[in-house]
């Protein structure tokens, strides 16, 4: 395992932030830390001439794109997907990956690795917010929306912005060891290893009426949410049967009642951790769970980590018991 050289290939538009990311991982001399020197090479197709970022700004880069052929490990970095890659851009991480080096995307620096034929067949992730147009446009590709980042064959994809900083760590920790990666942790002052998956930070699709027959039905249904409501119940309320009920229900919410219920409560019970001091035995309650341990079930189905875990990471500081 080795780790000299570190290339870090600058598309058009490429967001301000996971640049930074990537040269604060790799490209600051912590030897005084006692990690071992990596050399840090900033590449374009232009180099000295200035990139527009995604913000706005621009910047230059020292290094043509040749300098990235004898790195150890190549990084595409998040940029404006919309606008096609040169392909100069996507040959020289075609050639990184056949020559045996890694490669590395940050965010929706994922789509680059695709245009160069390096997800087809790997697990890879991307944001939340990118997956389903990374999955229209690489459908060979093997897209995990859960995850902070994933490896497979070299291949190493991170979810979105500060994602990006566990799957640069991770790779610091399997080619230079944990104490490396630890110090570099620390200088950034953020955990040498996070829990749980992106899940836990995407706002839950809560299915919506298109029509409005059931509208009121469906408002009295968020109201009711800790009450035990069948099937039965909900037909009897919109005056139908249970199968006509359920046929219209499909048709207009595109989901089960039952469906459309566990996402409601779901995002009922994230706002009740997010912004108040109950016990999680009661938020279940309220949110119509019945017991924390349905709860719990629930949640590490659906946003991959316990009630708990998820207090601690999005609990607002101005909350009052409630």
């Amino acid at each position: 395992m080795t780790l000299r050289t570190v290339a870090m290939v600058v598309p058009h538009r490429p967001g301000l932030f996971e640049l930074g990311v990537v040269q604060e991982v790799f490209g600051i001399d912590r030897t005084d830390d006692g990690v071992p020197p990596i050399d840090f090479l900033a590449c374009t197709e232009h180099p000295g001439t200035p990139v527009e970022l995604a913000n706005g700004m621009s910047m230059s880069f020292p290094h043509g794109l040749d300098a990235a052929d004898a790195a150890d490990l190549v990084v595409a970095p998040a940029y404006d997907y919309d606008r096609p890659p040169s392909a100069a851009l996507v040959d020289v991480l075609r050639r990184a990956h056949a020559r045996g080096a890694w490669v590395l995307s940050v965010c929706s620096g994922a789509f680059l690795l695709g245009e160069a034929g390096l997800l087809d067949d790997r697990r890879c992730t991307t944001h939340w917010r990118h997956t389903d147009e990374l999955r229209r446009r690489h459908p060979r590709a093997k897209v995990d929306p859960d995850v902070l980042f994933v490896e497979d064959d070299r291949v190493i994809t991170s979810a979105g912005t500060a994602a990006g900083i566990d799957a640069c760590l991770h790779h610091v920790r399997c080619e230079l060891g944990a104490a490396a990666a630890n110090r570099i942790a620390r200088r950034m002052v953020v955990p040498p290893q996070r829990d749980g998956g992106q899940r836990q930070f995407i706002d839950l699709p809560v299915p919506v009426c298109e029509a409005d027959s059931l509208g009121p039905l469906l408002e009295w249904m968020k109201a009711n949410l800790a009450d035990q409501l069948s099937v039965r119940t909900l037909a009897r309320r919109a005056a139908m049967s249970e199968r006509t009920f359920a046929r219209r229900f499909a048709a207009e919410t595109g989901t089960t009642p039952g469906q459309w219920l566990l996402a409601q409560r779901l995002h009922h019970a994230r706002e009740l951790l997010e912004s108040s001091d109950l016990a999680v035995e009661n938020v279940a309650g309220r949110a119509g769970f019945g017991s924390a341990a349905l709860l719990r079930h629930h949640f590490g189905n659906h946003v991959g980590v316990s009630p708990a875990e998820y207090r601690r990471t999005f609990r607002r500081p101005d909350a009052r018991s409630a």
